[in-house]
């Protein structure tokens, strides 16, 4: 993909988010320059994700700052660096990602920067310091995640951000800044599969497609879709599962359990959504481990049998960005589909520009998309 270096100190395009409304809105935005631990990224690339999705359709709302500059998927060159910044220089193919982590707190130090109990003071900028993005009016656009990749360049944390090999394709690579490390991750990482164990991944969509690449990856020897989309379970099919179950022909329950011979030894929720998370806890067997990668709105409580932590010693948990490591975690993921072990190019259903948003989020709601990817060269 060629790359086009768009001169400091100039508008840059974007999609805001200015409201409940449900759609984004195409604008000029000023980015300033890098201060002190901050890199400057032309955007290649930007993977239209979920969790993008429950922002602009409102389920997410209530944690919503307006305006916002959604987007975190994404992968771009480095245009400038700000003072302090180690390891990442001008030219630099690079991947963000939202797991920013400031390596100091308990959280990081014992392993679990995905949880960092200071994110929130370095993924923005220190409060007296002018805002990163503002509008024509001045006034500040919020950045997703500490990122915000729906506009022509980033300005962000370096400690949201990854250097990758020259030979990664960019556009495949975005795909890694989320949904990839996400499910691939919660295999490893979260769950820790076994090989020769059995999975049911629930929700076939770009996190859910990734989770069963990473059970195959692992070794497992039964591998099942679930999805009310039988296009999504034709992906999922190509791409590792060995058997598909659909919600519309029955019970899903019942089916992965019949499948199975009496449930799962992990289970991978996908979707967000309070019937399929506890549909995924009653999938797997005795001793199971089901994992919710889902973003199950705020307020929503789960029901599950009480006795089956006790009497089965089945497990549930939570797992947020795979768990990951990701400044090791992403060029690994780039060497496993440079090696042909990963398959990206199989995810990306469609490529976009920045003026075709609003249109690609529809076809990712209407399930006809894995991935929908925007090309910021086109």
């Amino acid at each position: 993909m060629l790359s086009v270096v768009l001169p400091r100190g100039t508008k840059v395009r974007a999609a805001i988010l200015r409201d409940d409304s449900g759609s984004l809105v195409i604008e000029d935005v000023n980015i300033d320059k890098p201060g002190r631990n901050e890199v400057l990224i032309q955007t290649v690339a930007s993977g239209l994700c979920h969790s993008d999705l429950h922002f602009i359709d409102g389920s997410w709302s209530i944690l919503a700052m307006y305006p916002m500059l959604l987007g975190h998927e994404a992968a771009g060159i480095v245009q400038a660096v700000g003072d302090d910044v180690v390891g990442i220089d001008v030219g630099d193919h690079v991947i963000t990602c939202l797991s920013i982590f400031c390596g100091h707190c308990d959280r990081c130090l014992t392993g679990h920067s995905y949880i960092c109990s200071r994110r929130q003071e370095i993924q923005d900028r220190p409060m007296g310091q002018p805002p990163r993005i503002t509008d024509d009016d001045g006034e500040a656009i919020n950045q997703f995640t500490g990122l915000g990749s729906f506009g022509q360049e980033m300005l962000v944390h370096q400690n949201g951000v990854v250097r990758i090999s020259r030979d990664m394709p960019l556009d495949r690579a975005a795909l890694i800044g989320c949904g990839v490390t996400t499910g691939v991750g919660a295999v490893f990482r979260s769950a820790e599969v076994k090989p020769g164990s059995t999975v049911a991944v629930v929700g076939c969509g770009g996190v859910g497609i990734s989770t069963i690449q990473g059970a195959h990856l692992a070794g497992a020897r039964q591998i099942i879709a679930v999805d009310l989309e039988e296009k999504k379970l034709e992906w999922a099919t190509q791409l590792g599962a060995t058997h598909t179950v659909n919600p519309n022909d029955g019970d899903p329950v019942a089916q992965v359990h019949e499948l199975t011979g009496g449930g799962v030894d992990y289970s991978f929720e996908a979707i967000g959504l309070k019937q399929t998370a506890e549909q995924a806890f009653n999938m797997i067997r005795a001793g199971g481990l089901a994992t919710v990668m889902g973003m199950i709105p705020p307020g929503v409580n789960l029901e599950i049998p009480g006795t089956d932590l006790f009497l089965a010693a089945k497990r549930l948990q939570g797992s947020i960005m795979g768990s990951n490591n990701f400044k090791v975690d992403m060029p690994h993921l780039c060497d496993l589909y440079l090696g042909g072990r990963l398959k990206l190019d199989e995810m990306v259903s469609r490529t976009i520009t920045l003026d075709e948003i609003n249109d690609g989020f529809d076809a990712m709601k209407n399930g006809e998309v894995v991935r929908a990817v925007i090309d910021f060269g086109t």
